[in-house]
């Protein structure tokens, strides 16, 4: 299964290259609203996995089987200031976790900064997360994979 993913991983990186979505220029009009490309990319998205997403959890079940179920995560002050902080990252660098990688295997040097960045941060909010949980109300960390 892992060989899957791998292959999985592999082509949904080829296509965020191949469509611009791993490009710096590109992501950098999108904010500054001089390239629509990615709004299109971004909908498209939307618009094919929505309807997934519905049918999934309208039936319960993959489409091997597998007993599913997709709760709606709880809104409070730290999705406000995470997404804005997420949100500057991804301004900045031009990239956010998936093109990351993506410019990395593309043999962009800058991109090994941008995930120097993502991985000293993710550790930063892990080590004062406690001290962040009651004034943005934050809800208990769960650590592993949630499998078992």
């Amino acid at each position: 299964m892992t060989r899957f993913y791998l292959v999985l991983g592999t082509v949904f990186g080829f296509i965020l290259s191949r469509s611009g979505a791993a490009d710096y220029d590109f992501i950098q009009g999108m904010f500054l609203f001089t390239e629509f490309q990615l709004y299109g990319i971004i909908a498209v998205a939307v618009l094919v996995g929505a309807p997934g997403i519905w049918v999934i959890k309208k039936r319960g079940r993959t489409i091997l089987g597998r007993r599913i179920s997709i709760d709606l995560k709880p809104l409070h002050r730290g999705n406000v200031a995470g997404g804005a902080l997420f949100g500057i990252g991804w301004s900045i660098t031009g990239m956010c976790p998936g093109p990351i990688l993506v410019n990395i295997g593309e043999g962009k040097i800058y991109a090994l900064a941008a995930l120097a960045g993502a991985l000293a941060g993710a550790s930063l909010l892990g080590s004062i997360y406690p001290v962040l949980q009651r004034p943005f109300a934050l809800p208990p960390l769960t650590v592993g994979t949630g499998e078992g």
